[in-house]
């Protein structure tokens, strides 16, 4: 975990799109989701209509631009309808929304895609999008990174909207998260269906993870694993995280003599296709302001599967 750099604060304030004016404000009296109040309040438009109407960012909640059909609605509120799309917005590159309110965004990030930028690397990331994204609606608005992705890595990951929120959810990340739950395609046949992996991982002067051999030497890592599918070449495996260390997963199946599938930098002889064979599945925690438990899963990359098609048949 670390806090963004100034670089990035920087390339994400230089990107903030500007808001268009709103043209019908409404006022939410009763408990419900945005999709069926519009679909209420501006009638005779039909769905398919208001969808896009939101798919495009013109309608707006507390005069926080709001995408999601099914945000919740409470009396009091109110939902800004603008008469143009914010043309302005950028689309988002390799990055899809899963859920968003006023404390977290949850993404889905496309392998390819780094999460926060480097004081090498510049280039767009998760975290610039979000940041130009959330100040559609208001100029000052930030978000906060809680935890990354490897670049080649693709699954779910998690942004805060306030310091505060960001600040309590990594004093208490391992009570507030739940399940942290990978697919992993790595090389060869995994014999033992299931166990446990566990080590003290240190880096070396250029950035690699690896295992020490001295007990108590680096940051104590622990990984679950169960085989899920296997043949002579892959094993598609279900990866559960005790620790978030580093290149944790990369570097333990490469103990267990089971690299990731196109990860030279630790042992894979393999590349069945042109990303690492590591996806982030579910993301399990508490809300930070609300208590209410959220999951969000997402699907086995069709590549993974690729490779067992010839015994399923």
């Amino acid at each position: 975990m670390r806090k963004e750099n100034k670089a990035e604060r920087r390339n994400a304030s230089a990107s903030s799109p500007r808001h268009s004016a709103p043209a019908r404000r409404l006022q939410v009296t009763e408990p419900g989701e945005l999709l069926e109040f519009l679909l209420a309040k501006l009638a005779p438009q039909g769905r398919n209509s208001v969808k896009s109407m939101l798919a495009r960012g013109q309608i707006s909640v507390d005069d926080r631009v709001e995408k999601q059909y099914n945000h919740p609605l409470h009396p009091g509120q109110s939902v800004t309808v603008s008469k143009t799309r914010a043309s302005s917005a950028a689309p988002l590159v390799g990055l899809r929304i899963l859920y968003e309110d006023d404390a977290i965004i949850v993404v889905h990030k496309d392998a390819g895609l780094l999460s926060i930028a480097t004081a090498q690397e510049t280039e767009l990331t998760a975290y610039r999008q979000l940041n130009a994204h959330v100040r559609q609606a208001d100029p000052k608005a930030r978000i906060f990174v809680l935890h990354r992705l490897d670049r080649e890595t693709s699954g779910v990951m998690m942004f805060a909207k306030t310091e505060q929120v960001q600040q309590n959810m990594q004093d208490n990340w391992k009570d507030v998260v739940t399940e942290r739950t990978y697919v992993a395609l790595v090389e060869g046949m995994v014999k033992k269906t299931n166990g446990t992996i566990s080590s003290w991982l240190k880096e070396t002067s250029t950035l690699k993870m690896y295992s020490s051999p001295v007990a108590n030497d680096g940051q104590h890592a622990i990984t679950h694993y169960k085989v899920l599918r296997a043949n002579r070449n892959y094993s598609l495996v279900e990866i559960e995280l005790e620790t978030g260390r580093k290149n944790q997963i990369r570097v333990h199946m490469q103990d267990i003599g089971h690299p990731v599938a196109g990860d030279k930098k630790y042992g894979a002889k393999t590349k069945p296709f042109s990303r690492l064979g590591l996806h982030a599945r579910v993301l399990a925690f508490e809300h930070p302001t609300t208590g209410k438990p959220m999951r969000f899963e997402t699907d086995i990359p069709k590549p993974f599967l690729s490779q067992f098609k010839e015994e399923s048949r």
